[in-house]
């Protein structure tokens, strides 16, 4: 991990690993070649109340929601992303962890760790193809999670 002192250090937004359970073997294996991933949100329900003669409405955190995750890559010949989700499509439960790894501006020493858990592929999106196009064919997968923690 990087040094925690030192807050004056950024880092790139293209410097990432994707690790999914299961996806390559275990979670060791790291799924490579994507160009983004989007929607690591969470959101809070605000639970407004009153108490007795209260001239202000008091506040407290309700339920915590996680945003699904979509994951972009240049499309390529493997299975292991489909296979996941065909078997969602066939009506098997296949809930995986994974994680995504920012890493220091070396491109090897990681920095931080965001983990996902009890996801699967609920949207799949085949790239658009054009004879006029020149550019690379990307494929998407959105995953639903239920939650997501900075480790």
């Amino acid at each position: 991990m990087a040094n925690p002192g030192n807050s004056e250090e950024l880092f790139g937004a293209f410097n990432f690993l994707l690790e999914i359970e299961g996806v390559t073997g275990d979670t060791s294996n790291i799924v490579g070649g994507f160009k983004s991933v989007t929607g690591m949100d969470s959101s809070t329900e605000v639970v407004e109340f009153k108490q007795g003669n209260d001239v202000r409405v008091r506040k407290k955190p309700g339920r915590t929601t996680y945003s699904n995750i979509t994951l972009e890559r240049g499309y390529t010949a493997t299975d292991d992303l489909w296979d996941w989700r065909k078997n969602i499509e066939e009506g098997k439960i296949d809930r995986r962890s994974g994680a995504i790894i920012i890493l220091d501006n070396d491109g090897s020493t990681e920095v931080a760790r965001y983990e996902f858990f009890e996801g699967w592929p609920c949207k799949w999106n085949v790239p658009d193809f054009g004879a006029d196009q020149s550019g690379m064919a990307i494929e998407k997968i959105e995953i639903a999670v239920e939650q997501v923690k900075r480790s």
